[in-house]
């Protein structure tokens, strides 16, 4: 039973929530029960594992975690242990999507429409917190990796309307960061160019909706 503050391992999990120490360890953490037991149910075996009341003092568990509530469990995994990547007919591709929230709902919702989730430099990483928790556990189903087929640019305005372009497969979309979109050099590399049209006031949808839409569209047309 883990009982004080400075116990290595309650240190290594403090570390691990910044990004140059999981990079620079190759680890990352898993916070609560239901990522903790996505995790194994992947196939990933633990560094450490601790339980609230089992290998650690609650009090000490719940100091380290980032969660808003009390972690009853905290898993420490190997970032190498994620599943091989899988190609898949349909992906999401990620531009400088710096927003961790996105990104693990991109991933969630990849997992949903079985897609693959390609990321290029200036992603949030996927293995962080934040990221984690918003993939609900998707992250470490082998999802992530380089995507290959003809690839739609998404835009917020002024493109061809998603509905009417032919998909074939693979087929994969590409979504840029909230502030920037994408810039004119990613598009000129894009083989189509597309927007989701809207009927309200907002003036755009958030990156992580436009991802899930143009997977459901291309699902519905698939099956």
């Amino acid at each position: 039973m883990i009982t004080s503050a400075q116990n290595q391992t309650l240190k290594l999990v403090r570390k691990l929530h910044a990004r140059r120490w999981r990079e620079k360890l190759g680890l990352f953490v898993a916070e609560g029960e239901d990522l903790v037991d996505a995790a194994l149910e992947a196939g990933l075996e633990p560094v450490e594992l601790l339980v609230a009341g089992e290998t650690v003092m609650p009090e000490l568990l719940a100091e380290v975690s980032t969660l808003p509530h009390p972690a009853r469990a905290i898993g420490v995994f190997r970032r190498e242990d994620l599943p091989a990547f899988e190609q898949l007919p349909v992906a999401v591709s990620l531009w400088r999507v710096g927003d961790p929230g996105n990104v693990g709902a991109l991933f969630r919702a990849a997992d949903a429409f079985g897609a693959s989730v390609e990321l290029s430099p200036g992603c949030a990483d996927p293995t962080g917190p934040k990221a984690l928790r918003a993939s609900a556990g998707a992250v470490f189903r082998g999802t992530l990796g380089e995507a290959a087929g003809r690839r739609i640019g998404l835009v917020a305005h002024g493109a061809r309307p998603l509905r009417e372009l032919e998909f074939s497969d693979p087929t994969v979309f590409v979504v840029g960061s909230e502030r920037e979109g994408l810039p004119e050099g990613v598009l000129a590399r894009c083989d189509a160019v597309a927007t989701i049209p809207t009927s309200g006031p907002a003036e755009s949808l958030n990156v992580a909706a436009a991802g899930a839409i143009a997977l459901y569209e291309w699902s519905r047309r698939s099956d």
